[in-house]
């Protein structure tokens, strides 16, 4: 478990996520500082979640071990080139920003080579996150340790060894939930129109999805085993899944991690040169 000072430089939907896991695990000594812009925001983060909370980066990033960057990816040039004026060899940087590469990252950075490349998801807040992680060559074993360390209080970690997998990721388990929450509403809307009141249609819905999820975490066998188990010939399901294969389901999430995938690859492409220095 983390038991360290961690700074956050932004405090929005994916920093929330983080110190809301973390929180559900604490640790003696863990002190948390959240930098961002927006008043409301820091009033909130620190009210729910007790940090500490500023308006200035560098004060997050004062003696922290960790730095998290959980800005825009479109903010992080300017924000890393301003904390290049601060950071020691000993801090890692870690960005949960889609598409920003540890190059672009390190040379925003002026050259710091501590640096981890993240790609968490929103369940992160419950505790069942599920995060891939890039870093260099040679970044140190302690280092990688605390990175790790800071994304499994919160969910599942795994490291990839290309950083370009990292865009898949992004795509994935990234946007994942977003699908699975579509999913959800299509499955309860088609309920309703069937018939079922719409609060019966919700909780049928949600504890199916979960229970489903639960199942093919604990099975042995993959999903493909799994579905073919509950499909009884000419039963309800095979009619059912036979029309979710006619109306193309397979080729439709193609679709998403494809569209998500080259998004996340133009976002890095597009911000690798960009200029840092007179913005903020």
């Amino acid at each position: 478990m983390l038991s360290a000072h961690i700074g956050f430089i932004g405090g929005g939907n994916m920093a929330t996520a983080l110190i809301e896991g973390l929180q559900q695990h604490p640790a003696n000594g863990r002190h948390i500082v959240v930098a961002d812009p927006n008043a409301a925001r820091r009033e909130a983060l620190s009210r729910q979640y007790g940090v500490v909370v500023t308006e200035e980066n560098h004060q997050a990033a004062t003696g922290a071990e960790v730095i998290v960057l959980a800005v825009k990816p479109a903010a992080v040039p300017a924000v890393a080139h301003a904390l290049s004026q601060q950071l020691t060899p000993d801090q890692l940087v870690v960005s949960v920003a889609a598409g920003i590469t540890v190059d672009a990252l390190q040379r925003w950075l002026g050259g710091h080579a501590a640096v981890v490349r993240a790609m968490p998801n929103t369940p992160a807040m419950v505790g069942c996150g599920a995060t891939g992680l890039f870093a260099p060559a040679d970044l140190s074993a302690a280092h990688r340790d605390m990175a790790e360390s800071l994304m499994r209080s919160v969910g599942l970690v795994q490291w990839v060894a290309d950083e370009a997998l990292m865009d898949v990721v992004t795509a994935l388990s990234g946007s994942g939930p977003a699908y699975v929450f579509l999913v959800m509403e299509a499955m309860q809307s088609a309920a309703e129109q069937l018939g079922l009141p719409a609060e019966t249609a919700r909780l049928l819905t949600l504890e199916t999805v979960y229970g489903a999820a639960r199942l093919a975490m604990t099975a042995a066998e993959p999903p493909s085993v799994l579905r073919a188990r509950v499909t009884s010939p000419n039963g309800t399901t095979e009619r059912g899944i036979a029309a979710l294969e006619t109306a193309g389901l397979r080729q439709a999430f193609a679709s998403a991690l494809t569209a998500a995938h080259a998004r996340s690859v133009e976002l890095g492409a597009a911000l690798a040169t960009a200029p840092t220095e007179g913005r903020s």
